[in-house]
């Protein structure tokens, strides 16, 4: 059973027992020896990216646009004109070589900004590591997303992001989001109930309420499943691996574009009228023909590509102090041309923090029995803990030395049951128990 289309046909057609048994795998997970083993058969848990350009492409692409395009024409003909056709001793290859430095000049600025550009983004997303929580050996762990393999249990709660395409194996008001794949907003219940009917067996993997798939969100609820298929062979990286990827021009290059053309028709137009009139007038056609290419080069702004590069890349400088990478220079002048800027949660997404400052009663009074209930929810709530579950422990363990009813309430109390965040009802419950006395505890909209 090596192809992923196999997996999911075998997860389609048969209950969850069949399938666990086929996989090699049951509900207390892997063992150390299989994962090694199922690694090395199928691979690391993640999508490959395109490869990078190589040195020479990044090169040729800060230099070659349309405009620099001219502006070597143009140098080759000056070093035509002025050299090769020019008199004894009136050679003159200045034009030409300040040209050439120019356009050197201007796509090393772009080369060496891009290129730090591309570094400062490499490192920023070595940084962020995405875990799972995954059962083997009975134990429940932590592990990286690219460990995951075949056969893996993984525990799936509100907040978390699909690592792979899994069969359900248990579920409790689960609700996913799954428009990366569908385009559809609204959430979706999903169920780990198999019926063996012919209708289920005809349904295709993405209709069926047993699976998930990668990078699909848990909007809600709980759920164990075990991982079918993983990597570029997961829906997501088979989508991925068929697109083809063109990169839209920008505003700024379209601009670039039109004024390169202008000066193109301009030289079409002028050049073969000077060379006309100057050869019909004089009877020299080639003076004519080199007067009429120093028009060509005269009508040429030689300075505005390396003024406009030291300006994107000032651009660059200035924002990168503002912790902004701009890995196109380009794009700088559409950040530039944004009227308005729409942003969500200012601070909380920068800093990553909130504080809890106050817990108050219904009366605006500081009152630690609020915070002790809060304490009671957001510690002890399956799945993500979200800012605010953790400004309130935070908070409750900094009180904790000043007030003893809040001091060891992690171990004093016991969760009997919990009711997960429902889609619907907007809110989540926690029931805990401390000697004979039961806590419901209610959280929600």
């Amino acid at each position: 059973m090596k192809t992923a289309k196999e997996r999911i046909d075998l997860a389609l057609m048969n209950p969850m027992a069949d399938v666990l048994e086929a996989l090699g795998t049951s509900v207390k997970g892997l063992n150390e020896e299989q994962v090694e083993t199922l690694r090395e058969t199928y691979g690391e848990n993640k999508i490959t990216k395109a490869k990078e350009d190589p040195i020479w492409k990044k090169i040729y692409e800060s230099i070659i646009n349309p405009f620099t395009v001219i502006l070597l024409v143009i140098a080759v003909i000056s070093l035509f004109t002025n050299v090769i056709l020019a008199k004894p001793g009136e050679a003159d290859p200045t034009t030409s070589i300040i040209i050439v430095v120019l356009v050197a000049v201007s796509g090393t600025i772009r080369f060496v900004q891009e290129m730090k550009s591309d570094k400062a983004a490499s490192n920023l997303s070595s940084l962020i590591v995405n875990t799972a929580t995954v059962i083997r050996d009975g134990e429940q762990m932590e592990v990286p997303i690219e460990d995951l393999v075949v056969g893996d249990i993984i525990k799936l709660s509100a907040g978390d992001m699909l690592p792979a395409d899994a069969l359900l194996l248990e579920t409790r008001d689960f609700f996913i989001q799954q428009s990366s794949l569908t385009g559809e907003s609204e959430s979706i219940e999903k169920k780990s109930i198999w019926v063996p009917d012919e209708d289920e067996k005809k349904k295709q993997a993405l209709e069926s309420e047993r699976f998930v798939f990668m990078g699909s969100n848990v909007v809600s609820g709980s759920a164990l499943a075990v991982i079918l298929v993983t990597g570029n062979d997961t829906m997501i990286g088979r989508i991925e691996k068929t697109l083809n990827t063109f990169e839209e021009q920008t505003s700024f290059e379209k601009e670039m574009n039109k004024i390169s053309w202008l000066l193109i028709r301009l030289m079409l137009v002028l050049v073969p009228v000077v060379f006309l009139i100057n050869g019909l007038t004089d009877g020299d056609w080639l003076e004519a023909g080199v007067f009429a290419l120093s028009v060509a080069v005269g009508l040429t702004p030689e300075m505005l590509p390396m003024i406009i590069t030291a300006s994107l890349a000032k651009g660059a400088v200035i924002m990168a102090k503002e912790k902004v990478i701009i890995k196109k220079l380009n794009a700088i002048q559409d950040l530039g041309a944004i009227d308005i800027l729409c942003t969500d949660k200012t601070g909380t997404l920068t800093q990553d923090e909130i504080i809890l400052e106050y817990p108050l009663d219904i009366h605006a009074n500081l009152d630690m029995g609020v915070l002790k209930i809060a304490y009671l929810n957001s510690y002890f709530q399956t799945g993500l803990k979200n800012l605010l579950d953790r400004a309130i422990i935070t908070r409750t363990e900094k009180e904790a030395d000043e007030h003893e009813d809040l001091q060891n309430l992690a171990t004093r109390y016991q969760k009997i049951d919990e009711l997960p965040f429902d889609f619907e009802r907007r809110r989540m419950s926690v029931i805990e128990q401390e000697d004979d006395e039961a806590v419901l505890v209610t959280k929600g909209a």
